[in-house]
């Protein structure tokens, strides 16, 4: 590549948002994965009745696993483009505060625990709503920042 060709650069919030969908990736996949998640057979599509646990911990269903894989593959879509990024992490992250909310008012044993959740999927819930909010924010401030920093017609 000579020292005139332009090479693209992923901003911090690009990069953030790439992270964050590879982890909801893998951990889509791995709720598929025997061991990695207990009571494998008792793996149901969807509904509390579902008893299979990622890490023996956060209630899963194939219903469940296949959110968190799409949820990862948009993330990587959107990363595409920084406000593509910001977005995703803003807005997934207002969408696991509400499915936090939903956790805490619904019924765990009733048919609206369709997800299915359990209490360790709502703090879960709340600790990815507050993160990406906080990621989406800080990054996309970095990244304008850096390129402020880098003057103009720089960046």
């Amino acid at each position: 590549m000579s020292a005139t060709t332009p090479t693209r650069t992923r901003t911090p919030v690009q990069l953030t948002a790439m992270v964050v969908s590879a982890v909801f990736l893998l951990v889509g996949l791995l709720g598929f994965v025997p061991g990695v998640t207990t009571d494998y057979d008792q793996l149901s599509f969807a509904g509390h009745d579902s008893m299979a646990m990622l890490l023996g911990v956060f209630m899963v269903s194939v219903l469940h696993n296949i959110v968190h894989l799409l949820f990862g593959i948009a993330g990587f879509a959107a990363a595409r483009t920084a406000r593509g990024a910001k977005t995703y992490l803003i807005a997934g992250g207002a969408v696991y505060l509400v499915l936090w909310l939903y956790g805490l008012l619904i019924d765990h044993g009733s048919d609206a625990n369709f997800v299915p959740v359990n209490t360790a999927d709502n703090w879960l819930h709340l600790g990815l709503g507050v993160g990406m909010i906080a990621l989406g924010l800080l990054t996309a401030r970095a990244g304008t920042a850096a390129r402020t920093d880098r003057g103009p017609g720089l960046g």
